[in-house]
């Protein structure tokens, strides 16, 4: 309870009645808290805005470059996605546009048999090894002509 001060008279006691009966909800802790401060300020805003595009781009960016190659492509995008919903609308509806196609996707995969399972998942073996052989190949190594010249010796 605070107490009652000269310089101020009743002004802090009456301030804190007040706020202990508006409506008006409790600053927020954490991170949310410290982004609303960063926010405050028309500086703070825009600097916050470009850096959560610049690092949510590149991380989008990269997470597309990892999709075709073994590893957690999507997964990248996807949280490239939400740390860009932070601060963008259209980034918002796009990972929840993302995140109902992928439940979609699941919900189908998982009504299949086993053949369709198999296919999918051959298929997904076979794109997986192509990308891959491709992509060394584009870095200058053949890897069947040195499987051929292992097998020779």
């Amino acid at each position: 309870m605070p107490t009652h001060k000269p310089e101020t008279g009743d002004a802090d006691l009456i301030k804190e009645e007040a706020a202990a009966h508006s409506g008006m909800p409790a600053r927020r802790s954490g991170l949310h808290g410290r982004l609303d401060a960063i926010r405050a300020t028309r500086a703070g805003a825009l600097t916050l805005k470009i850096v959560i595009g610049v690092l949510g781009g590149l991380m989008v960016g990269g997470g597309l470059i990892m999709v075709p190659f073994p590893g957690p492509g999507w997964l990248v995008v996807f949280a490239g996605l939400a740390v860009l919903a932070t601060e963008f609308h259209w980034a918002h509806k796009l990972l929840e546009f993302g995140k109902r196609m992928l439940h979609a996707w699941t919900e189908w995969f998982k009504r299949q048999g086993w053949t369709i399972r198999i296919i999918v998942a051959v298929v997904t073996v076979a794109a997986a090894t192509a990308i891959v052989y491709i992509g060394l190949r584009t870095l200058g190594l053949d890897v069947i002509q040195m499987a051929q010249q292992y097998i020779r010796r």
